[in-house]
């Protein structure tokens, strides 16, 4: 059975976790789309792994990890991730790690750019100055460089000169920046070829093959619905499909193929950055949440906002992802709280809006409908059992199971691998 894990809320919904799980059941874990503009935090035993590119399954020696096409790589990036995981007694190989051939590359002059942009704004995204839009943007626009590339002197050559040649102009006369020297870069990235040459192939190939031979394939995507370049919250949203759409363009695996979607949420809602969130808590909830659940995030470091769980989001991610089933992560942080709200509608100017709307004026000014339900006091994370959760916790996810009309089969219950719920 091939499997997709999709986030549903504004990513961060705990992922990774649920991915290191399901992944035992599997024998091949793919990442689809993003950058290292994404994180997922692993805890097993007393270790934690952050993983920004690489599949978190690699912590599973017999498994095999793809970075697919979808992603674009920052080679630097990359390779301190492979180098951390070896000085942990990690060494990977070719066989348990694979790199799209054909996907893009993050060049120096992209996470300038980024960071340049950003300044010239008068409504800030809230980047990671990563480069991973300028990055997407240079693919679009015909112009990236990918991994094969880089292994090719001759080709990277012309690329490279192409590129700066418009780049160091738009660096001078727009921003006064410095200019780029090709030779520097050049040599750079020759170097990370050659570093990365046994892990690059046709992961297209590879993954068709693997399923025609019967293997079982876990999909990840980064980052979450509503920071999808189509249906986020527009524009604050990354570069890439994060939805489950990005799935077959990002890494050349039909449709048809995949048999199971499983959405994760957060108990609560999470967002990283600026953009509209209709169910932020007041400063002391955020103060407390964030504190209480370690709400920071795995890239940046930057404080996440906090807020409500938003059934009008969460309905709208199950439908447009096809989510067969759904996982709630961090329900143990909700431990303690004398009552608990979920968002149900928006109100703005007279109008109640029951389905997700795409006007951000809307997004940004709406106040939500609540229902309020009793919360428990009990502590939840050394529970194994739906029905062992409290009666309260039992009444809150059944509820969101109504409202988002999908079964919870998963139910994290604290941060280390064990601590989940399975009904």
């Amino acid at each position: 059975m091939n499997l997709v894990v999709v986030g549903a809320q504004w990513g961060d919904e705990g992922k990774g976790k649920l991915i290191d799980i399901l992944a035992q059941q599997v024998d091949i874990t793919v990442r689809y789309q993003g950058g290292n503009n994404a994180g997922h935090t692993v805890i097993v035993g007393d270790k934690e792994y952050i993983f920004h590119l690489i599949p978190s399954a690699i912590l599973w020696p017999t498994k095999t990890c793809v970075i697919g096409n979808g992603v674009v790589i920052d080679p630097k990036a990359l390779l301190e991730e492979i180098d951390g995981l070896t000085k942990r007694g990690l060494k990977l190989t070719g066989k348990q790690l694979k790199i799209a051939s054909n996907a893009h590359l993050v060049m120096p002059y992209h996470r300038v750019m980024d960071q340049l942009r950003e300044t010239k704004r008068s409504n800030k995204i809230g980047t990671t100055g990563r480069g991973i839009g300028p990055c997407y943007s240079d693919k679009v626009g015909r112009m990236g460089i990918r991994l094969i590339d880089i292994l090719n002197p001759k080709v990277l050559k012309a690329k490279l000169e192409d590129n700066l040649n418009e780049k160091n102009d738009i660096f001078s006369k727009v921003y006064g920046y410095k200019n780029y020297d090709f030779s520097t870069i050049y040599k750079e990235y020759l170097a990370y070829g050659r570093r990365l040459k046994p892990y690059i192939c046709d992961t297209a190939l590879y993954l068709n093959d693997a399923i025609n031979n019967k293997k079982k394939i876990l999909f990840e995507g980064a980052q979450g619905t509503f920071l999808d370049i189509d249906f986020g919250t527009y524009p604050f949203v990354t570069s890439s499909n994060a939805t489950v759409g990005g799935l077959c363009a990002g890494t050349g695996v039909a449709p048809t193929k995949v048999d199971k979607i499983i959405a994760a949420v957060k108990a609560y809602t999470t967002r990283v950055g600026e953009g509209p969130f209709p169910t932020e808590y007041d400063k002391a909830m955020n103060e407390l949440v964030r504190t209480k659940g370690h709400e920071f995030g795995s890239t940046t470091g930057r404080p996440r906002r906090c807020g409500w769980f938003d059934a009008i989001l969460g309905r709208y991610a199950v439908t447009i992802n096809g989510a067969d089933e759904l996982a709630i992560m961090k329900l143990d942080v909700l431990d303690g709280l004398p009552e608990l709200k979920i968002a149900t509608a928006y109100r703005y100017k007279g109008k109640t809006y029951k389905d997700y709307p795409h006007d951000c004026e809307v997004l940004a000014n709406a106040k939500p409908v609540y229902e309020t339900w009793p919360g428990w006091s009990e502590n939840t994370n050394k529970i194994r059992q739906f029905n062992k959760l409290p009666v309260n916790a039992r009444r809150y996810l059944l509820r969101l199971e109504e409202l988002l009309k999908v079964r919870v089969k998963y139910i994290s219950v604290g941060s280390r691998r064990d601590e989940i719920i399975v009904r």
